[in-house]
């Protein structure tokens, strides 16, 4: 998911939206575990259900990454294990950031896409242009743009700022995340479409 959403349309009626909701899904630990060239495999999956953009570039990352997991014997699963009982923001960010380091095609965004899509976040969201821009016509106290988010440091400074005005309206983050998300939405996204 967060290799395919990254640099393209991913709406409820696009393509990757309408992939990421195959039931049954085509990419399974099974298949992986079977398959003779796991990067050949994720690539003929993509295109068979009509994605063609980034193809090449998304089946090596998805290769290289599930090697790397693998070979770490999916100790993965114990760094985001310990985020289901912890309720802080340094923890957040410290598995992003590691995720946007250990994983090719990751940067701090995906990380937290990740994240997110697991509920494992409150503080740390994945910022966009269409966060940037909100808090730009909010009055945020400087004027912030989305192209040098793939900076770890400037990526934790737009995420620090955010969680400071999060305090102060005592709601999480990942809330005024939705929120935001919603409003740039146009009704598109529907109960029938956001269940995975």
């Amino acid at each position: 998911m967060c290799l395919l959403t990254s640099q393209q349309r991913s709406g409820p009626n696009s393509t990757v939206g309408q992939f990421l909701r195959l039931d049954p899904f085509p990419i399974t630990i099974e298949k992986l575990t079977t398959a003779s060239n796991v990067e050949e495999f994720i690539k003929g999956t993509l295109r068979q259900n009509g994605l063609t953009r980034y193809v090449n570039r998304i089946g090596s990352f998805f290769a290289s990454n599930y090697r790397q997991i693998v070979n770490r014997n999916w100790n993965i699963i114990k760094e985001l294990e310990k985020l289901k009982i912890a309720d802080s923001k340094s923890d957040e960010r410290k598995v992003a950031d590691n995720l946007a380091n250990d994983f090719d095609g990751f940067g701090p965004k995906q990380a937290r896409n990740f994240l997110q899509a697991l509920g494992l976040t409150k503080y740390e969201i994945p910022i966009d242009s269409r966060i940037t821009t909100w808090l730009n016509d909010f009055g945020f106290p400087v004027a912030l743009t989305s192209s040098p988010l793939g900076d770890k440091g400037y990526y934790h400074f737009v995420s620090d700022g955010i969680q400071e005005l999060c305090e102060k309206a005592d709601v999480y983050p990942c809330l005024l995340d939705a929120a935001i998300f919603s409003s740039f939405d146009n009704g598109e996204w529907k109960e029938e479409n956001t269940v995975f």
